[in-house]
């Protein structure tokens, strides 16, 4: 038998701990072509909270009353799969659980990227790290003497952002809650962090930025949507192109937020898109060895914070909506 967390019930604004529940659970048996796992680390991440909502998006909400899933690093402990063996350790989708089968055409077998870290291919050289380097790069086109805004610069796709863009030549602005996270963006290299927990609530955060990016910003990388949004459509120059990634802000709202400056887009002929990372899919290589160049040169360093076993899974994830975490939020098995 293992265990997984169930969906529960389905949340009304913030979740809590009462839509959630570990139930023990049979393994499917294991057919040709598959894998069984032990999970040793298991992604927390914001998009799982639009799963949790009964609505179509690019990935398929969580059913009630079944197990949940999400990314996961697990060791083979059995398999019958051509180029798995049993010690293998892989990057698949079947977490929040402490045991999975998984088809081998779904999991990955982490590549040597010089001692890398298992758990930072979920973090720093997975999908978060992914979400950083393309966003930036392809989707905003972000260029070496470009100032660069980053909101939630301390979470785990900003804080990669900001060591991206700076060893990119980028200028760069982040913003984050209360002094020990701006500290930890400061530490990351950026020219100038905004603490939306101090000064922006009495002054507004369009001013609080533009009080360190007076010449406005070429790029916008979004992680919150909201009062962020709004403050960089305030101090957009021409043609600025904003990397539209996720808006935690308004994840647990019943409705949007409205914005000030959205006019703005017209007048400085902003470029906004959004994208999902799996739209890269295919250029993963060309990460990997980015990534894992900059990782080894120390241009880019891995954060996480580390909750410790299965148990703590639906309180790291709530912690996320709550800023209980510095770079990537993991639990560890």
């Amino acid at each position: 038998m293992a265990r997984a967390w169930h969906l529960k019930s389905r949340p009304d604004g913030m979740p809590t701990t009462g839509n959630f529940e570990l139930k023990t659970f049979d393994l499917p048996k294991l057919e040709e072509g598959s894998l069984k796992v032990t999970n040793r680390w298991l992604s927390v991440d914001p998009y799982m909270r639009g799963r949790m909502n009964d609505v179509k998006s690019y990935v398929p909400p969580f059913a009630l009353d079944a197990p949940m899933d999400g990314g996961a690093i697990g060791e083979v402990i059995e398999s019958k799969a051509e180029g798995f063996a049993k010690g293998d350790l892989v990057l698949h989708m079947g977490g929040w659980r402490d045991e999975a089968v998984v088809t081998a055409k779904t999991a990955l077998k982490l590549p040597d990227l010089g001692g890398a870290d298992p758990q930072q291919f979920l973090g720093i050289l997975g999908v978060t790290g992914a979400t950083a380097y393309f966003g930036l790069l392809d989707v905003a086109g972000a260029k070496e003497g470009d100032t660069v805004f980053v909101s939630a610069a301390a979470g785990a796709v900003g804080s990669a952002v900001v060591q991206i863009a700076k060893a990119k030549g980028m200028k760069v602005i982040g913003s984050a809650g209360g002094k020990a996270k701006s500290d930890y963006v400061r530490s990351l290299g950026a020219d100038a962090v905004v603490d939306y927990r101090a000064g922006p609530i009495v002054r507004g955060l369009a001013q609080a930025v533009k009080e360190v990016a007076s010449e406005g910003i070429d790029v916008y990388f979004d992680n919150v949507g909201g009062d962020h949004l709004d403050a960089a459509f305030a101090l957009a120059r021409l043609n600025a192109r904003f990397a539209i990634c996720g808006m935690i802000e308004g994840y647990n709202k019943a409705e949007p937020s409205s914005f000030r400056f959205i006019m703005r887009i017209i007048a400085m002929r902003i470029r906004m898109q959004g994208f999902i990372v799996f739209d890269y899919q295919s250029r993963m290589e060309e990460f990997y060895a980015a990534m894992g160049a900059m990782l080894k040169s120390g241009e880019v360093k891995a954060q996480e914070t580390v909750a410790d076993g299965l148990e703590a899974m639906p309180d790291a994830f709530l912690g996320l909506f709550k800023g209980s975490n510095t770079g990537k939020m993991l639990v560890r098995l």
